[in-house]
């Protein structure tokens, strides 16, 4: 997701994930965590902040493309909602975490192609379990509007399910189309689904759970009911004044329910006493506070107004060991100041390029034209004087951090820079072979040896929208705009808030207007689901709904598909591989984040796949 739930859940760049998530994953600390002799207090408040308009924005788990960021999910919905399976935990595991999770791990079983669900007993906040007929709403749900789910890709599921049912009062059992690798279904398939109260399957306010129909619809009526279903809690989603207040959103399984919600980004959540997991909320209230960026955030650190928040990098020395400075500039911060902790994210960071532009989606399809693009992509640049130590290159699909089983040998070609290190002068050459020159300093194309579709007299000017409100990233695009101007292409900046970006992130084609775009730089794709196994099914497949650039290729496609039913390493780095040397987009840093956490405020070392387990924290102050 985009530094979404994983699930693209999107993240920011460099520092810029402080706009999707205030979040801390410690890779490294100036540890402050809990001892057995430490004294907390019952009743404490904790304040984190977010970036004005880049808070949460819907509250229905089963949203559009303009909804799947990590801020609307991992940061908001899941504090409420639990998937049937949660990823990391409270540390730095990358892996999935039955404790924590609504069900118990899966069973396969014929090779496969059998997938057995047994849920726990857990209850709703209305007092109702949690059973096999909520995960049935949710796959019904899913059969009759998978077009409008972000999380869905073609073939994917539901598609590969020939049938499923409820086989007990706490079981599903799905029935696949071929055999899958088990840990593919269960990272990239499962991890989307969540089960659904009754309370939700209504068509308007005041009806009876369950009247809506959904759960027992079948596709012989075009699944009609849970169309009439969808329609109806699609239109309270969008309806954000009351989403403290309407019943549909008080039914919660999570730690945590919402009191109080702005869509700047204020929002404030108490802990649900039925909540059926463990660890229950020690807090007493979690308050998300608006700020105009990630500078304005740092002020209010210093003040000692924030429990936990994130430093921008160049407010910070050099990073040294586990992307922590030598010094704390917080140390005696007011209220008892802060210890740091540094936030590695299993992502990548990369903008999309328009394949289906109509002036430039030629150039872009062009791979000559990708490579000389990345060969002018200054990342070790960016690195050294945006990021400061606090960022690395993105060279590859596949995340280059943590350190993991899925780096392949193509990543680390050229001491870590991939296939296509940074070279102008080889960067010029290339386009210079392929018909390009550059007239009154801007790149033109002067013959048809620039490609198929492509126009002589074509110019390079192109535009890259980013996300407004972090420094760093309108840094980098600076940095980027100066090494694609070394062989003429030239980049203008066009700032926008993470929301407004989030609106152009459908697919389009291009007859339509909204086609114009040429760049577009959300920051990163967190493999925090659906893909917590870092495969490309979201976001290169062709017909992905996640694919915003329209980029396509049947070798993709097939190296994708192969990950699916394979557990081999050798197959996967041959689709990780192939990512690295076909540039589907333009990969820019991936940043880590160092957050600033109170003295007064323990037990935070979350995941690097952006999970956000509040219900650990622990308090010494009322207002850690």
């Amino acid at each position: 997701m985009f530094a979404s739930r994983h699930r693209l859940r999107v993240a920011g760049g460099v520092a810029a994930i402080a706009v999707v998530a205030m979040v801390a994953a410690a890779c490294g600390s100036t540890s402050n965590n809990s001892s057995t002799s430490t004294k907390y207090v019952s009743g404490a408040v904790a304040t984190i902040p977010n970036v004005t308009g880049s808070g949460a924005n819907c509250i229905f788990p089963m949203e559009t493309t303009a909804c799947y960021s990590v801020a609307n999910y991992s940061d908001f919905m899941d504090l409420m909602f639990r998937p049937l399976y949660m990823f990391g935990g409270n540390n730095n595991s990358i892996t999935v975490n039955y404790a924590l999770s609504t069900a118990d791990k899966p069973i396969y079983t014929d090779g496969g192609k059998t997938v057995v669900i047994n849920l726990k007993p857990w209850k709703w906040s209305n007092g109702e379990t949690v059973d096999a007929k909520d995960l049935i709403f949710f796959l019904n749900m899913l059969e009759a509007e998978k077009i409008n789910y972000a999380g869905y890709t073609p073939d994917l599921l539901p598609d590969n399910v020939t049938s499923y049912q409820q086989t007990g009062t706490q079981q599903v059992t799905l029935h696949l189309k071929t055999a899958y690798s088990s840990l593919w279904y269960t990272y990239n398939q499962l991890a989307i689904l969540y089960p659904f109260p009754m309370a939700w399957d209504v068509t308007h306010a005041g009806a009876a759970a369950g009247s809506g129909g959904c759960t027992t619809d079948t596709a012989a009526d075009g699944w009609a009911k849970c169309k009439a279903v969808w329609t109806y809690l699609n239109s309270q989603n969008k309806d954000t004044s009351t989403y403290a207040t309407n019943p549909l959103w008080q039914v919660v399984n999570g730690p945590f329910r919402l009191t109080s919600y702005n869509v700047s980004g204020a929002y404030n959540f108490v802990p649900n006493p039925k909540y059926s997991g463990s660890p229950k909320p020690s807090i007493a209230e979690l308050k998300f506070v608006v700020y105009t960026s990630t500078d304005a955030i740092y002020t209010a650190l210093k003040t000692g107004a924030l429990s936990q928040g994130p430093i921008p990098s160049t407010d910070l020395t050099k990073a040294g060991p586990n992307y922590l400075p030598a010094t704390n500039p917080l140390a005696s911060a007011p209220n008892g100041g802060y210890w740091l902790q540094a936030q590695e994210e299993f992502g990548i960071g990369y903008a999309y390029e328009n394949f289906n532009n109509p002036t430039y989606g030629p150039v872009f399809k062009q791979l000559y034209f990708r490579q000389a693009m990345m060969m002018l992509d200054n990342q070790v640049g960016m690195n050294t004087s945006v990021g400061r130590g606090y960022s690395v290159s993105t060279v590859a699909g596949v995340p280059s951090v943590p350190v993991s089983q899925w780096i392949s040998p193509a990543m680390k070609a050229n001491g870590g820079q991939g296939p296509y290190p940074y070279n102008p002068t080889k960067a010029k050459a290339l386009l210079a072979a392929h018909g390009w020159k550059v007239v009154s300093n801007v790149l033109t194309c002067e013959s048809s040896a620039c490609g198929a579709g492509i126009k002589v007299g074509t110019q390079a000017k192109f535009s890259m929208q980013y996300s407004s409100g972090a420094s760093t990233q309108a840094d980098d695009v600076d940095i980027l705009k100066s090494g694609l101007a070394q062989a003429g292409i030239q980049l203008s900046a066009a700032p926008e808030t993470f929301d407004s970006l989030l609106a152009d992130l459908t697919p389009c084609t291009p007859s339509e207007s909204r086609c114009s775009w040429t760049f577009l730089y959300l920051g990163a794709w967190l493999f925090n689901g659906p893909g917590f196994e870092p495969t490309g099914e979201p976001l290169y497949a062709t017909g992905a709904v996640n694919n915003s650039g329209s980029y396509s290729n049947a070798k993709m496609d097939s190296l994708i598909n192969a990950t699916h039913t394979s557990s081999s390493l050798s197959t996967f780095y041959a689709y990780a591989n192939y990512t690295a040397q076909q540039l589907p987009v333009l990969f820019m840093p991936l940043g880590t984040t160092t957050f600033a956490n109170s003295n007064g405020l323990h037990d935070v070392t979350q995941s690097p796949v952006l999970m956000f387990f509040p219900e650990y924290w622990k308090c010494t102050t009322k207002t850690c």
